[in-house]
């Protein structure tokens, strides 16, 4: 983590947090002093090189928080007199978000699957198998030779046996032989193998089917907005539409080729390997970008060498521009 502290009238300082921050550049494009540079973006991204995305030059800056109050990932953090900025009535405020309803959700996982970020986590409850099915299941351990072979089968582990060890002082194969009914489902498998047809087994969960209750499943989600980037794959993932996903920016983002420059696709893929939301695929040998899932940052635009990536933002969440100097400033990331 890079920062920048400076005592006066206000004590003011800027930070830079390296795990947030997507090399997108916007600080960079917005900082009216010139005193922010993206690292290699591209190897970084690739874990080729261990080090910040961003630099800062600490003569140059003025600590106006211009560039924190730009970044929609709240990768720079402006602080004034030990309070951040954001949460000052004087600094812009992004007004995008995003959140998971868990009244509807039905705990499938799909959005902590997808999430390229790890920004979801799902702990889920399932039934146990005792509340699922029902029988009696035993051993005659009279009949029992210890082949092992039920223990072997067994779909569900439930059988287990404690072996020993033989020599001239034990001769006994096995102390104990016993089924889980924890796990047991009573399929009968180990009765049909038995060489002494030593189990015996009975299964009256189909009997019982309409006594046993209905399987309950519950369970928790987070949605972790401090990793979140709001790219929307939640959203567009969830079957039953309990993801909602406000992006920080509206527009659209176009692959231009012509007869001189066009995508080299395989033999390049630098905007997909820098992609922070995983919206960029290779197919047929040419870049294509899901528009559901970008977020319009462009640091794909940053990274393609050959600039053919263009980035066009018709609105953005971010409000609270008293300024009119800032206004025209942070007015210059939408098209």
């Amino acid at each position: 983590m890079v920062s920048i502290e400076r005592e006066g009238k206000e004590n003011r300082s800027l930070s830079h947090k390296n795990e947030k921050c997507v090399g997108c550049g916007i600080c960079t494009d917005i900082c009216p002093t010139e005193s922010l540079k993206l690292g290699p973006v591209l190897p970084i991204a690739r874990g080729l090189l261990k080090m910040d995305y961003l630099k800062m030059n600490k003569d140059t800056c003025v600590l106006c928080g211009l560039c924190a109050s730009a970044c929609p990932f709240d990768a720079l953090e402006f602080s004034v007199d030990g309070e951040n900025a954001k949460n000052l009535d004087a600094y812009p405020k992004w007004s995008h978000n995003a959140g998971i309803d868990e009244e509807n959700c039905i705990y499938c996982g799909s959005c902590e699957k997808a999430c390229p970020k790890n920004a979801i986590y799902m702990e889920r409850v399932l039934p146990t198998v005792e509340e699922l099915v029902r029988g009696e299941a035993e051993i005659d351990k009279d009949k029992c030779i210890s082949c092992g072979m039920c223990e072997e089968i067994c779909p569900a582990e439930a059988i287990s046996m404690d072996k020993n060890e033989i020599n001239s002082s034990s001769k006994d194969i096995a102390n104990d032989i016993s089924i889980d009914k924890s796990k047991c489902i009573y399929c009968g498998i180990c009765k049909r193998i038995c060489p002494e047809d030593a189990i015996k087994v009975v299964c009256t969960t189909c009997m019982d089917q309409m006594e046993i209750p209905k399987p309950e499943i519950t369970g928790n989600i987070i949605l972790n907005e401090d990793q979140c980037i709001n790219c929307g794959w939640c959203e567009e993932i969830c079957p039953v539409d309990a993801a909602e996903v406000t992006k920080p920016f509206e527009g659209e983002i176009e692959m231009i080729s012509t007869d001189e420059v066009t995508c080299k696709g395989d033999s390049c893929h630098a905007c997909m390997d820098v992609c922070p939301c995983n919206a960029i695929s290779i197919v047929d040998n040419k870049s294509v970008v899901n528009q559901n899932m970008c977020t319009l940052c462009g640091a794909c635009a940053k990274a393609c060498p050959q600039s053919i990536i263009s980035i066009k933002r018709s609105d953005m969440k971010l409000d609270n521009i008293r300024s009119k100097s800032w206004q025209k400033t942070l007015g210059s990331l939408i098209e």
